[in-house]
């Protein structure tokens, strides 16, 4: 993986990640936040207001045509969860001048494009954002939300969060909830505009051909800052179930879903962090796994059957789509093979082979831009930096006991079961 490059321009970190790799110029800046149900929708809808108007490009159709005018630049606007914190990312890819005969300052004219964009928004003469667009994005993020509810997958996958993680942050989806935001007022977006220029982390990577003095210079008229690591959630407080909850509820819908969520203490930042990336990988992560290969093609119970591993917070996701009547028998096939992982009922080919699809994916993630960002920003996020090539020998080192350790630190949480009306 590249080398990195930590400069602090004014209180801005700055993650230069310089190579001739590519022709291209990639710029993200990441703004962090604690996930909170108080400000998880004022955040995403704020996120749309700040990409449609700045200061001097008041409109899409004028952000379009500048960005068109930067040799058709890209810029995109999101927010996202990882573990209990929320992140707002606002990416660009530039051209890279060195390799064009114009010789347009694409990079700087890019950076402060992205610094008017959180600096210097679009207000109206009393201060207050356009009634207008905040109409528009209002639409656009009920869309959004209203997709989720769309796509039972990811409904179910939300309504198992909502009810294992109830009285905790993770269980707010990074687009808010669709019931507030038709109360939010220009006045809430100001006040949580505010907000964020005062306490957010602000984290600006760039990868390219770019040097440290290039980069000095077109990023000194930044104002943000970034802040310390200890004001955000890195480390979720475990928390252990007396006995697992069960929740079925019904939809108009032909195929089941059934979602579970086990818990674990192994994190990011913990020793056995890759020991719990092969264990999930033999689980439910692969085509090759347990999950796979005995609920979906042996016994044909599950149209899917997968797992995820959510890293920043601990937990462990099963993902199955099953007949209403075959809900008792999945069930027990799936803890057979959480079981059968704690009693080493697996083969060492298994565990190659899951190794081998580990690497694979991380490698294939750093032969991105975006990718070694996202690697990178891991690192901020869970509160421990891992080096690629340290990554790729921790996950070589993993062992059979360390699998067999970490499998017996699940524990199953909530069973969730969406299911047809005429199932119920």
């Amino acid at each position: 993986m590249l080398d990195e490059n930590v400069m602090n321009n004014k209180g801005l970190h700055i993650h230069l990640l310089s190579t001739p790799k590519y022709k291209t110029t990639t710029i993200a800046l990441q703004i962090r936040s604690n996930l909170s149900r108080e400000t998880a929708t004022e955040r995403a809808l704020l996120t749309q207001v700040l990409k449609s108007a700045t200061k001097s490009l008041p409109s899409r159709k004028e952000i379009r045509r500048y960005l068109d005018e930067l040799y058709g630049a890209s810029f995109s606007a999101d927010v996202q969860k990882k573990g209990e914190q929320h992140i707002i990312s606002l990416k660009m890819e530039l051209a890279n001048e060195k390799y064009l005969r114009d010789t347009t300052p694409l990079f700087e004219k890019g950076l402060h494009f992205l610094r008017e964009v959180v600096e210097e928004p679009s207000f109206e003469s009393d201060h207050t954002f356009s009634e207008k667009v905040i109409h528009e994005e209002k639409r656009t993020l009920k869309q959004r939300l209203h997709s989720i509810y769309d796509d039972k997958i990811r409904y179910a996958n939300q309504r198992l969060l909502e009810i294992m993680c109830e009285d905790e942050p993770f269980s707010v989806h990074p687009f808010g909830i669709l019931e507030r935001v038709d109360q939010i007022t220009n006045e809430d977006l100001i006040n949580e505009y505010k907000r964020m220029l005062n306490e957010d982390d602000f984290r600006l990577y760039i990868v390219g051909d770019v040097s440290e003095e290039e980069v000095q210079k077109a990023s000194n008229t930044f104002t943000i800052q970034s802040r310390e690591s200890s004001n955000f959630s890195t480390r979720p407080s475990p928390i252990k179930r007396e006995e697992t909850q069960e929740v079925k509820e019904t939809d108009d819908i032909q195929q089941g879903k059934l979602h579970l969520g086990y818990r674990t203490s192994i994190t990011f930042d913990d020793d056995n962090f890759t020991a719990m990336q092969v264990l999930n990988g033999l689980f439910g992560g692969f085509p090759h796994s347990k999950l796979f290969l005995n609920v979906r093609e042996k016994e044909s119970l599950a149209y899917y059957a997968a797992s995820r591993y959510e890293s920043h917070k601990g937990l462990v996701l099963v993902f199955a789509g099953i007949e209403a009547s075959n809900y008792e028998k999945a069930m027990k096939i799936i803890d057979e093979q959480l079981v059968d992982i704690q009693e080493g009922q697996f083969s060492e080919e298994a565990i190659k082979q899951t190794k081998s699809m580990l690497k694979n994916q991380l490698l294939e993630t750093a032969d991105s831009a975006r990718g070694v960002i996202e690697l990178y920003y891991q690192g901020i996020i869970g509160n421990k930096k891992r080096n690629l090539d340290d990554w790729l020998q921790e996950i070589e080192k993993v062992t059979r006991e360390d699998v067999i350790s970490c499998a017996r630190e699940l524990h199953l949480d909530t069973r969730y079961f969406l299911h047809g009306k005429e199932s119920n």
